[in-house]
């Protein structure tokens, strides 16, 4: 098949190119608006209580704006000192003051009482906050902006100092430092990706190709995408795109370089640049196509999340790297084949074999000391993976953000004086089927305010037909906070229900509650799709390679990375940076990228153990062999993609930081660890039961008098 790929290919280059070129003009050209969404509430499924809350809610109050929250003005004294009854008068005068100005989007301005301690008093300005409407935002930043200027115009010559704070005031605070943020992660990964490549191959060719193809790739696989979308109708998270653009820099270097690895190495052996593209496509070709096939599957099981911003990261991951395969096996063979040797232009180094070096040493004392390299690799991967009990799950987004802005500032000084949550309070819906009054809800009322974990209750809002009224529920402790994502989900939850009036049911919503849902369906979606995608990618791996216990242990391998990925994640960021938790999207995709790619990494080495036992090695000798010939290739690979990845921890957002850290840490114990020790080893050891119950190392007929080579495919990470 692939040998048919590679002649058809190489032969017709312009006409492959040509038809690259029409196939993805005319996806662009056609394809509709991406369409994505990034509030977290529109991806959990409507069984979820703050779903339910969300839509009675809209249902009850009509008129009013459910899509709002407060951007509250946080003023103290400059001075530091507290705030006297001329302060606060002057306060209630600015709060009219800006009311009269008429800001569009504002609809009321209001002053609070002071804080009990007098440090700071409050002039809360509710505004849209519907992250799916475009229009509604942009009028909300254009406020935060018009609030800022009138406050300072209006405390201007007085003792009085103020700060912005909330949800649309953290947005504009971090919107220019996130547009920064990603032009320089965009510019350090393809430096990055350049000057690896550069290293590699000594071409400024071979180190920009992969580039303007991926580019290529970027714009057809997200017109695929808003296709497939359109069609089946799939929720996108915006807040993913920065992932999909490192996945296909990182994934497509790394099939190109397999590519090219293998073409140096058919020139090297003194093909003419046609045949050496036509074996490299067909050799290598089986090798890409189930590294990617793992990783596809990997992501497609994804569409089993019941919380679908999940449900459609798989498809738009699965979609970019299998655009970014047929490229890999068709528009880049095309494009080689022409170019020729001058593909490595002006290096020279092509036409030699490098020396002998650090992984022959290494492939030699794992094939000599197979059981060392296994109890050192697994003690590494072991130590690392007990830390991963100790994962906590971090759901604030804002407190991951760059805490040096005005709003941070402003947001520390109000939970310094009021309930930490003020501005996001826990919505508790009381339904009838008859009207209800203050005086039936009185006692309800007081029960509210002896919950767990609560610091005040806002008096209720009634309905039109007052058949639902809407307590506002301020909790102690940051609202985002674990603590109170638990205490939601748990105890507040049980005591609003149990003391739910005669009649009445009782729902509770908000920010909160949504994210202690979200928790619920991370651990219900993880206890899914983990063992789904093992089960499939273990059949992918026995069907490559016609055995049942190589697949066993190379399953038990990725998993193990996984744990120990997120244990080291766990590690640095909560034990050394102690910070509250992880990111609460950080296991599903450590999962995504440790599992799938390091998969892909266990498929290049095995398949190269098995090349050497082929060649009639012993097991011991082809482990050896397998590391030295595969091993260059794969750290090769894991360096450029874990690099990739590691440029996210450039990011001030915390959360963006702590997924760079922990898909390159994983990438580089796949590659460093598992791939070139842990595997190799368990191989050695197992000799041929390792292919039971097929014969995939039986050796191949060789002449009477012939020894097995050790240098025929030297450098070559694949199966011939």
């Amino acid at each position: 098949m692939f040998a048919r790929l590679g002649r058809g290919v190489v032969r017709h280059p312009w006409w492959t190119i040509l038809a690259w070129v029409v196939v993805a003009a005319g996806l662009i050209a056609f394809a509709p608006e991406l369409k994505t969404k990034t509030d977290q509430e529109d991806f959990l499924p409507t069984k979820y209580e703050s779903i339910q809350a969300a839509k009675l809610g809209e249902q009850a109050f009509p008129s009013a704006d459910q899509k709002t929250s407060p951007a509250m003005i946080v003023i103290k004294r400059s001075d530091g000192s507290k705030l006297t009854a001329a302060d606060s008068q002057k306060i209630t005068q600015v709060a009219k003051a800006i009311e009269g100005k008429k800001i569009p989007g504002v609809t009321k301005v209001a002053a609070t009482p002071p804080a009990k301690d007098r440090s700071i008093q409050l002039i809360g300005v509710p505004l849209p906050n519907d992250f799916n409407d475009s229009k509604a935002m942009d009028t909300a930043k254009d406020a935060i902006k018009k609030l800022r200027t009138e406050t300072t115009a209006q405390l201007r010559g007085s003792p009085l100092t103020y700060g912005v704070t909330g949800d649309q005031a953290s947005t504009v605070d971090n919107e220019e430092s996130d547009k920064n943020t990603m032009a320089m992660i965009g510019i350090a990964t393809i430096v990055l990706i350049i000057v690896l490549l550069g290293l590699i191959f000594r071409s400024p060719i071979a180190s920009i190709l992969p580039i303007i193809v991926i580019v290529a790739v970027s714009m057809v696989s997200n017109a695929v995408t808003a296709i497939v979308g359109n069609t089946f109708d799939l929720n996108f998270d915006k807040g993913f795109d920065m992932i999909i653009v490192v996945v296909l820099y990182g994934i497509g270097t790394d099939y190109i370089l397999f590519l090219l690895f293998r073409y140096r190495e058919r020139l090297r052996l003194g093909e003419d640049k046609k045949t050496a593209m036509i074996t490299s496509v067909e050799r290598v070709g089986e090798a890409i196509a189930s590294a990617a096939g793992a990783v596809i599957v990997a992501f497609l099981v994804l569409l089993l999340a019941s919380f679908k911003a999940f449900g459609g990261l798989g498809p738009q991951l699965a979609i970019a790297v299998g655009v970014m395969l047929i490229t890999s096996l068709t528009l880049v063979p095309a494009i080689i084949s022409l170019l020729g040797r001058f593909v490595f232009w002006p290096s020279k180094s092509w036409k030699k074999e490098p020396k002998p070096g650090l992984w022959v040493k290494l492939g030699n004392g794992v094939g000599k000391r197979p059981v060392v390299a296994l109890v050192a690799s697994g003690v590494v991967l072991v130590a690392l993976a007990s830390a991963a009990i100790g994962f906590k799950a971090d759901y604030d987004f804002n407190g991951s953000a760059p805490q040096n802005t005005e709003s941070a500032k402003a947001m520390k000084d109000l939970r310094a004086s009021f309930p930490a949550g003020t501005l996001t309070p826990t919505e508790v819906y009381v339904k009838s089927d008859k009207p209800l009054t203050k005086a039936e809800l009185g006692s309800y009322s007081q029960r509210l305010t002896k919950a767990p974990g609560v610091g005040d209750v806002q008096p209720p809002v009634f309905s039109q037909d007052k058949t639902v009224a809407k307590f506002g529920v301020v909790l102690k402790d940051n609202p985002s906070s674990s603590s109170s994502i638990q205490l939601v989900k748990g105890e507040l939850r049980d005591y609003v229900h149990k003391g739910a009036p005669p009649g009445a049911k009782v729902l509770v919503g908000g920010q909160t509650a949504v994210f202690a849902d979200i928790n619920t369906i991370n651990n219900r979606d993880l206890s899914v799709i983990l063992p789904v995608a093992v089960v499939l990618i273990g059949l992918i791996l026995a069907l490559l390679l016609r055995a049942l216990v190589a697949p066993i242990y190379l399953v038990i391998a990725v998993l193990l990375g996984f744990a120990a990925t997120l244990g080291a994640s766990v590690t640095l960021f909560q034990g050394i940076e102690n910070k509250p938790g992880l990111m609460f999207q950080l296991p599903i995709i450590l999962y995504l990228f440790v599992l799938a790619i390091g998969t892909d990494y266990n498929i290049l080495m095995i398949a190269r153990l098995r090349e050497e036992a082929r060649e009639g090695h012993d097991p011991k000798r082809g482990a050896a062999l397998g590391i030295q010939h595969a091993g260059p290739t794969v750290a090769a690979a894991g360096v450029i993609l874990a690099g990739t990845f590691a440029v996210l921890v450039i990011s001030p957002q915390s959360m963006t930081a702590q997924i760079g850290f922990g898909v390159a840490i994983g990438i580089l114990l796949s590659a460093f660890v598992m791939s070139a020790f842990f595997v190799p080893a368990i191989t050695a050891l197992l000799g041929h039961k390792a292919w039971w119950p097929g014969h995939g190392d039986a050796p191949k007929a060789m002449p009477p008098g012939a020894e097995p080579t050790e240098d025929r495919y030297a450098h070559s990470g694949y199966p011939s």
